[in-house]
């Protein structure tokens, strides 16, 4: 049996191929357009809408890009004359900026997932549409602008008992922590090296969804390099968002003692815990002894407070070993300070309202690993340095990301977002003064082929009128 004198290379062929489909794709969203675009035309109210000019724009799809012209017109707003496109207004929200919905969402969603540059590539090289790396960082800057914006209006909501959320559930759980990044050009001059972005999270409970393994309900989440208060502030915006919060009746707060994080305790519904990865982890980094860290663990099992702290101080006062002595007297003053949270919510007695069908309540400790799936998988790792506002846009697609909100955040965003800059049509100097501003007429300004100049005779004719 002979072999072909030549084989077919399959990639390029499929490169080739597809090239080809996502350009003839792009025609026919063109052509939709336009056609579309007409339709407004003859419908449109001939006395409020003069018509105009031609105008080329461009759309970003997932195709490639989609250069249509659509037309132009002349109103008044407000007793002023303003320029309006009606199938700019027709489409809406659909379109952000210079993106459609969909392409502004990809692109974001691989932002979360690589570095700007890679996410440009990745793209670039799976899609129509061919972005620099530049452009990826822009869509992050101003959805994470969008997202700002939303939940500073949550935020203000909820400091008035405004919220908008609906899920309704007795008990609420909130877990927050912090995790240090590193800065960058001048933020890094003033602020220094890194500085610890704050990160909270809430949830109604979590269901089973394997022998060993469960996923928490209901969670929404945020993260910010900000202030306490303000974080405090962003945080209970986040939540009142999703949740109707006057039917909480009760809420346990799980933290690692931060002070920022007891703000979070306004009265006797809400229950602070200290995070046992984080009380394990001092008694561990304080005490060398394994039989004295046994003996320690075991009185704060059995949920003997005051007994543990005075067997630490015990201690820090037999021991000649002046770092021994310093380790004893840390331990005791982490724990003093967190003496209310010591012992587990489940273990307290409370008189905890049943869960939801089909929901369990579980001991706190997921803040640790939604650290790293919030934050510090994209954003702590190849060395990675932040701008403060950079690193506050990342965070916030990052949590809609890890909350299954990003989608709905996107298309829930105002087409105010410019990108890119639309292509216009461009005219001359002499051309400007002419047309541009003072309506379009086709009879007047319409091109005539030099062929039929007598046509070009008669258009020179003025009106006598």
């Amino acid at each position: 049996m002979s072999m072909p004198a030549k084989t077919i290379d399959i990639n390029r062929l499929e490169e080739e191929i597809y090239k080809k489909a996502c350009h003839a794709a792009c025609e026919v969203m063109k052509q939709a357009l336009e056609n579309y675009d007409e339709e407004l035309r003859e419908k449109r109210d001939f006395k409020k809408y003069r018509s105009h000019d031609l105008r080329k724009t461009v759309l970003k799809t997932r195709m490639g890009d989609v250069e249509y012209k659509r037309r132009q017109y002349k109103t008044t707003v407000d007793d002023k004359t303003a320029y309006v496109y009606l199938l700019d207004e027709s489409i809406g929200e659909q379109v952000i900026g210079n993106f459609s919905q969909s392409m502004a969402e990809t692109i974001a969603e691989t932002n979360c997932e690589m570095s700007f540059r890679h996410s440009a590539q990745t793209i670039s090289e799976t899609g129509g549409l061919t972005i620099s790396h530049t452009t990826a960082w822009n869509v992050t800057q101003e959805l994470g602008k969008r997202a700002d914006k939303k939940e500073k209006e949550d935020a203000a909501r909820a400091a008035v008992s405004q919220g908008r959320g609906k899920e309704e559930v007795p008990l609420l759980f909130e877990e927050q922590d912090g995790v240090w990044l590193n800065l960058q050009g001048e933020d890094r001059k003033t602020r220094g090296s890194s500085i610890e972005m704050k990160i909270a999270i809430a949830y109604s409970g979590a269901v089973k969804t394997g022998k060993k393994r469960y996923n928490l309900t209901g969670k929404v989440a945020c993260a910010n390099f900000e202030g306490a208060n303000k974080f405090v502030r962003r945080k209970d915006g986040v939540i009142a968002s999703y949740y109707n919060v006057d039917e909480i009746e009760q809420r346990i707060v799980n933290g690692d003692g931060a002070n920022w994080i007891k703000r979070s305790i306004t009265d006797d519904t809400v229950h602070y815990q200290l995070d046992t990865f984080h009380r394990n982890k001092a008694i561990s980094q304080y005490v060398d002894n394994p039989d004295t860290r046994k003996l320690i663990r075991g009185i704060l099992y059995d949920g003997q407070i005051d007994l543990l702290l005075d067997v630490i101080e015990a201690y820090s006062n037999s021991t000649e070993d002046e770092k021994e002595k310093e380790n004893f007297l840390a331990l005791l003053t982490y724990l003093k300070s967190n003496k209310d949270g010591l012992i587990s919510y489940k273990r307290r007695g409370l008189d905890l309202p049943e869960p939801p069908q089909g929901t369990v309540y579980r001991n706190c400790g997921a803040m640790e690993s939604n650290v790293f799936s919030l934050i510090g998988r994209r954003m702590k790792r190849r060395r990675t340095n932040w701008s403060i506002n950079g690193g506050n846009n990342m965070a916030r697609l990052l949590t809609l990301k890890a909350t299954n909100r990003l989608s709905e955040a996107v298309t829930g965003f105002s087409p105010e977002i410019i990108i890119d800059q639309p292509i216009m049509a461009t005219l001359s100097a002499a051309q400007s003064s002419d047309k541009t501003g003072k309506g379009w007429d086709s009879f007047t300004c319409a091109e005539i082929p030099s062929s039929l100049k007598w046509m070009k005779d008669l258009a020179a004719i003025k009106p006598i009128w």
